[in-house]
């Protein structure tokens, strides 16, 4: 058995920054103050830190962001271990610096960027940290190579916390730098590569296979080909890393929304009731066979803190149990209808949301009174089809939600455009609260979303994407109207040689009832 190191982060940081001690104090920055050595920067001091330091990790928060305050606590720790190095810790507030982070196109409340000599333009992307360990351990594995990772499991085989293995044949194979990659990108799961043959002997598994062990247990196996990719051994990872069923709690939240599988079930059940652990039982079962395809996840009605949560989807606590599919990119809704909720019911029902076959939930608000009394007509999801696809009419709807800023932001301009329109009694002017309302439209995108309905008898929707303005929304829709129009002609020959040849088909069939009389 060949003996092996096992690398920590704390070695880590005793060898990269060795030099610490023979090197003079930083002097102070007058130009970027700092807090607990962590640089506070603004779109004026932004380019001279970029200049100054050969590596400046940033991380653009909005203050009122639990997540947000938990990285800030993150940086704060690993900007003390990274005293006297080449690496810089620096922070952004995108709701002050709301230029900066837009010359910078920085979208997401939790975006960490690497910054390397000064290359403003190609920074590269940091994994949102646990703790300060994840960024040291980030920045270590991004520095090393796959030679840092070779350990003797003889400690890590039996540890409480998950290791992920990898056992290789070859350690110049390019498995292994794909296994490292991987590495790279999960700061926060241990690593180590091994050419153990006892090891993989004991688990009965051949060479070139990633394991996932914990308290000595195999959790899963996952055999490399040359078809496996970076992105392939972190879905795995990171999916099996987790148990089948994930409670939502504060603490999992980031994990699960983290999590690669954007296909995601909920079940809103009450923990305290008489048939939880039966119904939780059938959907923990019920999880092992879409892991890699379906999160499972369950919310406790119960928890007062679940409150949000249970609102966005608007569930009511006396609703529980039911059942939720969601896919974190469109945002459509998908309701088990049953309420029966034991193992092949909820299989059944992923199974046809993964077929397409599954009917999305359409919720609605009430109808407002006077909802078409406005300049701007005030849609609902009862409202939004019959009015958008009214084949008389060219409708533009605004898609928003009422919680942003850059919903908001259009109000106005949907105001004007109404008003130039008014005298229009083809063209109506709309908007709809999509976050009170499901949307079953997927090719919206993302809100706020201008999305313009023809005057057609087919379904269908033209997405606006030019500038905010509204003599540009004008000349849209002037466009998508001739367009309709040549459309529509079309249309109505086809509806009228329909009609002339159902009454043709009715008369023959009426004609032969008499023959047989």
């Amino acid at each position: 058995m060949k003996t092996l190191l096992l690398l920590g982060v704390t070695a880590f940081c005793l060898c990269v920054f060795a030099a610490a001690d023979k090197q003079p104090e930083r002097r102070a920055d007058k130009s970027s103050p700092e807090e607990d050595d962590v640089l506070q920067l603004k779109k004026g001091n932004f380019n001279r830190a970029l200049r100054k330091y050969k590596q400046l990790l940033v991380h653009f928060y909005a203050p009122l962001s639990g997540e947000g305050h938990r990285i800030s606590a993150a940086f704060e720790g690993a900007a003390a271990e990274l005293q006297g190095s080449e690496v810089r810790l620096a922070v952004v507030d995108v709701a002050k610096e709301k230029d900066l982070a837009k010359e910078l196109n920085v979208t997401g409340l939790a975006t960490i960027r690497l910054y390397i000599s000064g290359d403003k333009h190609n920074p590269v992307t940091c994994p949102v940290p646990q703790s300060s360990a994840s960024i040291l351990t980030w920045l270590k594995r991004r520095a090393g190579s796959s030679a840092d990772l070779i350990a003797d499991l003889s400690q890590s085989e039996a540890s409480e916390e998950l290791t992920v293995v990898g056992f290789f044949k070859e350690l110049n194979h390019e498995y292994v730098q794909v296994f490292y990659n991987a590495a790279v990108d999960l700061p926060d799961v241990n690593f180590a590569v091994t050419q153990n043959d006892e090891l993989i002997a004991k688990y009965g598994l051949t060479h070139d296979v990633v394991l996932m062990l914990k308290k000595s247990k195999l959790i899963r196996a996952y055999k490399m080909t040359p078809e496996t990719s970076k992105e392939m051994l972190i879905i795995f990872i990171t999916v099996y890393q987790m148990d089948p069923v994930t409670e939502y709690t504060g603490q999992t939240a980031t994990q699960i929304l983290a999590s690669p599988v954007l296909n995601h079930a909920l079940l809103f059940v009450n923990k305290s009731s008489a048939a939880f652990k039966e119904i939780h039982s059938a959907f923990n079962d019920a999880a092992e066979a879409f892991r890699l395809k379906i999160l499972f996840v369950w919310v406790d009605v119960d928890e007062p803190r679940n409150g949000r949560l249970m609102e966005y989807f608007r569930v009511r606590d006396f609703e529980a149990p039911l059942i939720r599919l969601v896919n974190l990119t469109d945002h459509v809704t998908y309701h088990l209808p049953s309420d029966t909720l034991d193992v092949q019911t909820i299989q059944t029902f992923c199974q046809s949301y993964l077929q397409g076959k599954a009917k999305p939930k359409m919720q609605s608000e009430p109808i407002p009174e006077g909802w078409d009394k406005q300049p701007v007509k005030e849609l609902v999801g009862m409202t939004l089809e019959k009015v958008g696809f009214n084949p008389d009419k060219t409708v533009f709807v605004l898609f928003y939600l009422p919680y942003s800023a850059e919903s908001r932001a259009l109000f106005p301009l949907w105001e004007e455009l109404a008003e130039a329109m008014k005298e229009r009694e083809d063209m109506v002017v709309a908007r709809i609260d999509a976050s009170a309302n499901d949307i079953n439209m997927s090719m919206q995108g993302s809100y706020p979303s201008l999305c313009l309905f023809p005057a057609l008898y087919a379904e269908r929707v033209v997405v606006y994407t030019g500038k905010k303005k509204v003599k540009d929304l004008v000349k849209f829709a002037d466009k998508e109207m001739e367009k309709a129009k040549k459309y529509r002609v079309k249309e109505d020959e086809d509806r009228r040689e329909y009609i002339k040849a159902a009454k043709a088909e009715e008369a023959k069939n009426a004609n032969k009832a008499k023959d047989e009389l």
